[in-house]
């Protein structure tokens, strides 16, 4: 398996980033026209983070990717038998995320050392970011 690399999963977080505020945003226009008076910092993070891992986890169980990393042909599988990751990983894999950011995101700069290039949300989860296309032995250092 090639093993995706530090700065094509860089690349595919960027563009994934920019697409869900580009969905988010107007969805939270549109509710807070309708309830201005329910704007918060909390209802802010509350809505934008729990649309935000619908839509993710939503993309991941579709096609084992985001546009991001299907952008860039990467595709998520699971560690062991590199086949599609069950809705337990999938959920353990974005809480994952949450615990990769906390420490300045070491989580996900760990992708940059690690031998199958795994951040932290892909070891809690079981799972590999790959190049499926790529054959041989190449690692993935891109």
């Amino acid at each position: 398996m090639a093993y995706a690399g530090f700065w094509v999963r860089t690349a595919a977080s960027l563009v994934d980033s920019v697409l869900i505020s580009l969905i988010t945003g107007p969805f939270l226009l549109l509710f807070y026209g309708l309830f201005f008076q329910l704007r918060s910092a909390t209802a802010d993070l509350v809505i934008g983070t729990v649309l935000s891992a619908l839509l993710v986890i939503l993309f991941w169980r579709w096609k084992q990717g985001t546009p991001g990393k299907l952008l860039f042909r990467l595709r998520i599988v699971d560690a062991r038998s590199g086949g599609e990751p069950s809705l337990r990983q999938w959920c353990l894999r974005y809480l994952g995320y949450v615990l990769s950011t906390l420490p300045l995101l070491l989580g996900f700069l760990w992708v940059a050392w690690d031998p199958r290039r795994q951040g932290w949300h892909d070891k809690i989860a079981g799972t590999l970011v790959i190049h499926p296309a790529a054959r041989g032995t190449r690692q993935g250092r891109s």
